[in-house]
């Protein structure tokens, strides 16, 4: 059995404001082993951004840890001081890049004197533009990118080498996990298999042990991770292998949403698609019961009354009522 590499525990993450508390992650567990690379989907406003952020111990002024337990190669995020948590954790353990990544890179630096900032921060040892071409050159050449990259400023590069760039500028010190947002969401298609084949690349040779793709382009997932997490309203509400979750979803959510989405390995190719009634839930007054109840059209008293608990079933789970009375529908 492999190592885990990180384990979430009932992890809650609250946004606080003059416009009242929004749920946005309210207790969501999960383990990702080495070797693994999982995907975790979902429409917008479900939660998956502020879950990495969470993960990684970043917040914002309006973003705040609730409770529950991150743990990343034995090291408890929210336990530990921010500084350990910055030297020691941070990029070297865990490395994260956001969605608003292609927009960081300073317009007049070039991209090794970014590089050599990110060191400093890390390191807390200043390193000359220089130094940093050196200790990125190998690191490029490597993963097959062209190591003149280095000496250009960022409105040179188009967006899919950019986004390539600072991907593997975010495992110069190799990760133990990668964490990426969005990665293919601002591309066009040739770009789009360009990063997916660049992050499979980066684990194969062992740069990182494992790889979180956050995501809303199942098409992208499906060629990346082995493993999927559904998202919706803040919670997690269905899990499996890839193939599985794909072929035969089980919670009403994700069969709504794979039937608004072009097929992808599904046997009805032929079937029209369809949109997923209603919106997603305001989640500073999450509804009670199943959050995903006034959209569904398997919905129950219950659902609407009790949350359900998410149910194991054949290395799958599912957080439905329809499976806990034993109907499978």
């Amino acid at each position: 059995m492999n190592k885990t590499l990180l384990q979430v525990k009932d992890l809650k993450g609250y946004y606080r404001g003059t416009f009242g508390v929004v749920h946005a992650v309210d207790g969501v567990s999960l383990k990702i082993s080495e070797g693994e690379r999982i995907g975790i989907a979902g429409e917008s406003g479900c939660g998956k951004s502020t879950f990495a952020q969470l993960v990684t111990g970043t917040t914002t002024p309006l973003l705040h840890y609730e409770g529950g337990e991150v743990k990343v190669d034995g090291f408890d995020v929210w336990k530990i001081s921010p500084e350990k948590l910055r030297k020691d954790v941070k990029c070297k353990l865990i490395s994260y890049v956001p969605q608003a990544m292609l927009n960081s890179l300073n317009p007049v630096k070039k991209v090794r004197e970014f590089i050599a900032d990110m060191l400093k921060e890390r390191t807390g040892r200043k390193h000359s533009a220089n130094e940093a071409r050196e200790m990125a050159a190998d690191h490029f050449e490597r993963l097959g990118l062209d190591k003149h990259v280095l000496d250009v400023y960022p409105h040179e590069l188009s967006g899919g080498m950019t986004q390539r760039a600072i991907t593997a500028i975010s495992t110069l010190a190799n990760p133990k996990l990668l964490i990426t947002d969005e990665p293919t969401s601002a591309l066009d298609v040739t770009s789009q298999k360009r990063m997916i084949e660049l992050m499979i690349e980066i684990q194969r040779k062992g740069i990182i042990k494992s790889l979180m793709c956050i995501s809303h382009d199942l098409s992208a997932l499906n060629q990346l991770c082995d493993r999927i997490i559904i998202m919706y309203g803040g919670k997690f509400v269905e899990s499996g292998k890839m193939d599985e979750v794909i072929n035969n979803p089980l919670h009403p959510y994700t069969r709504a949403l794979m039937d608004s989405l072009l097929p992808l390995e599904r046997q009805t190719k032929n079937k029209s698609l369809t949109s997923i009634p209603g919106v997603v839930p305001d989640l500073r007054n999450p509804p009670p019961g199943c959050r995903f109840h006034n959209r569904c059209e398997k919905c129950t008293e219950i659902c609407r009354s009790t949350e359900p608990p998410t149910i194991e079933k054949k290395g799958r789970s599912v957080k439905c009522w329809l499976y806990s009375r034993g109907r499978s529908k």
